[in-house]
């Protein structure tokens, strides 16, 4: 049976990094591929993908409205390809439509593999990739209006996103209601990359045979994924910021957080925070 995989986190994340994996996975061909030619499938909010199946601009729609047919467009595409599985990027939050509908359509929907990383260190990552100061980035992972696109000028092709804030966005995905969901904590990609993407991988109905889990994991090293960004660039690095792929490190925010700042982002997120272990003896 067909249907969506959502690959579903708050920016900075670690997506890339497993759509990345993906990738070399089922490629599995002997070497790394090529980090512009990762698409595993359309992000969720890409206005092509809405508009190709709707056959209309939905730049002439308001926010609203385009949203609400976002689940008809993931049903289409499912009774387009019945038997195929897509792996979809999404950074919209788990929400509801003003009809009631999860946004991502529950009939389309095979499950979502929910990708989490510490606040902490998100904060530095995400003011990187989003051209801002630290306290900027903070102030951002926790507004619980946090989105983008919110008008036709601002990534013109992508719909708006509604992301809340970071710890909003997280249980929005974790504890979905009817939702097959996989958590998976970017601490443990790095940790322990085998037995983390091969539970990413068997969620996914991907193959898990051990020797080609274990070659897709070094054809998506970081250290590769950096390289190849010095090399060639990466179509998905913002304009302004230096680099996509920054330092793929957790802790990092020891050395790059105030006392003030890291007290900020703990006052905002302790209760999720805590139930992912990001707290640890503070």
């Amino acid at each position: 049976m067909g249907g969506i995989y959502w690959l579903a986190s708050y920016p900075k994340s670690g997506n890339t990094w497993l759509r990345t994996f993906i990738r070399n996975l089922t490629v599995d061909g002997d070497e790394p591929v090529d980090i512009n030619e990762i698409q595993t499938g359309n992000i969720a909010s890409a206005r092509g993908w809405i508009d190709e199946v709707l056959g209309f601009d939905t730049a002439e729609l308001t926010h609203d409205e385009a949203e609400r047919l976002r689940p008809y467009v993931y049903r289409w595409s499912l009774k387009e390809k019945e038997d195929d599985i897509g792996y979809h990027k999404i950074h919209d939050a788990y929400i509801y439509t003003s009809d009631g509908e999860p946004l991502v359509s529950r009939e389309a929907t095979l499950g979502a593999l929910c990708i989490i990383r510490n606040p902490l260190d998100v904060a530095p990552s995400a003011a990187n990739h989003w051209s801002c100061d630290l306290d900027r980035a903070i102030k951002n992972l926790g507004n619980p209006k946090m989105g983008f696109a919110k008008t036709h000028k601002a990534l013109p092709d992508q719909l708006r996103q509604k992301m809340m804030s970071w710890s909003e966005h997280v249980l929005s995905w974790v504890d979905a209601k009817d939702l097959n969901v996989k958590v998976i904590r970017y601490e443990d990609m790095l940790s322990d990359p085998i037995e983390t993407f091969t539970g990413a991988a068997k969620f996914l109905e991907l193959p898990d045979d051990p020797e080609r889990i274990a070659k897709a994991v070094k054809f998506s090293d970081f250290r590769e994924l950096k390289k190849q960004e010095k090399e060639k660039g990466f179509r998905e690095r913002p304009s302004k910021a230096k680099s996509f792929f920054r330092k793929g490190k957790s802790g990092s925010w020891k050395e790059e957080l105030s006392e003030k700042q890291v007290e900020r982002v703990t006052k905002d997120h302790r209760e999720v925070m805590s139930r992912f272990d990001y707290l640890g003896g503070r």
